[in-house]
């Protein structure tokens, strides 16, 4: 797992560019949703099509502001023979993801690459998280995943991801319904989730049900955050901050406590009904055990900045504490100086 910037977005750019060079690769499969113009992954999937790889590109032409880029990378992928598609009709394609097939000694390893943000230079400097796996069940769900996309075939199960827009809000409610449940039956339950924005009425309606049955609910929200918080008998449980610092907060965290048998997943997408019913999102889990205690020292960090936090009251106003003193803790600053230094 590469957490951006603290963590160079390098590695991206050299998983790409070296399976392009690598002659053991037979195949590259890839999600662009915003393309710079001079964009180093772009260049590599050409040198792969120009070397005979199977190139496969999901390339969204209505990515704001970067229409423009995508256009001209998505005429020159196909002048050298890549497979370049626009998506399903209707839905924007705003899901992150890197599949490359590799010929190894014992037989075809595949190697994947999924992401909070995008394929783009330009906005490496996003809080953003990244994933690489070469677990098999996620090498199917990827595979799966572009035969979608790519007209192939029909939506399938997936081992891991979970796929908007049919089923990633449902799976959503239900694990917000879950943690209802633990805490109604005792058991352990929290949330925590950290997205760009929450406005999707239903999953509000279901933060607020969760907190009324006693699951303790924190939300790292950075921008439009329909949900008031610590509204008597309705939210009290519940806590909104909101970190606005150096680097723009980015990355999609979601932790369901679910009664000990802790859940952690990272998504492309926010909640916000055109992320859940009018794009093609996914949302994956980190099963490892050491990523799981990274994301959960980034959530814990990041709910206890007192520097770049702003806290949001009941009436939709943002208070900032006042406190002053060494001990104060700026998010970033420390989430730095653990991923960096440490």
């Amino acid at each position: 797992m590469v957490f951006h910037p603290y963590q160079t977005f390098d590695a991206v750019t050299r998983f790409v560019e070296e399976a392009a060079e690598d002659p053991k690769v037979l195949a590259i499969k890839m999600t662009l949703y915003r393309v710079s113009s001079a964009s180093p992954i772009a260049q590599a999937l050409t040198r792969a099509a120009e070397a005979g790889k199977e190139v496969s590109v999901l390339v969204e032409l209505q990515a704001r502001f970067d229409e423009e880029a995508n256009i001209t990378w998505a005429r020159a992928l196909e002048k050298v023979g890549a497979h370049v598609v626009y998506g399903l009709v209707g839905y924007k394609t705003h899901c992150k993801g890197c599949l490359v097939v590799r010929q190894e000694t014992d037989g075809i390893r595949r190697y994947c690459h999924l992401a909070t943000g995008n394929y783009n230079v330009r906005t490496a400097g996003y809080s953003d998280i990244g994933l690489f796996t070469c677990r098999e069940s996620f090498g199917q769900d990827l595979t799966e995943l572009f035969n979608l996309l790519t007209g192939y075939t029909r939506p399938q199960k997936f081992n891991h991801l979970l796929l908007a827009p049919v089923g990633l809000r449902e799976q959503m409610l239900g694990c917000i319904r879950r943690e209802a449940e633990h805490a109604r039956a005792g058991k352990p339950s929290r949330i925590v989730a950290k997205v760009n924005s929450l406005i999707d009425p239903a999953i509000i309606q279901e933060l607020y049900l969760a907190s009324q049955a006693g699951v303790q609910i924190d939300l790292i929200v950075r921008g439009m955050c329909s949900l008031r918080p610590g509204l008597p008998e309705i939210s009290e449980r519940i806590r909104v901050i909101s970190i606005v610092d150096r680097y723009l907060e980015h990355a999609r965290i979601f932790y369901f406590q679910n009664g000990g048998e802790r859940v952690y997943l990272l998504a492309s997408a926010d909640l916000m009904p055109r992320n859940l019913d009018r794009r093609v999102e996914i949302a994956f889990p980190a099963l490892d055990p050491g990523l799981r205690t990274r994301l959960k020292q980034i959530l814990e960090t990041q709910l206890a900045d007192d520097v770049k936090g702003w806290w949001m009251q009941s009436d939709g106003s943002y208070h900032r504490p006042s406190s002053t003193g060494s001990s104060r803790l700026r998010s970033q600053d420390k989430l730095y100086e653990i991923l960096v230094d440490g």
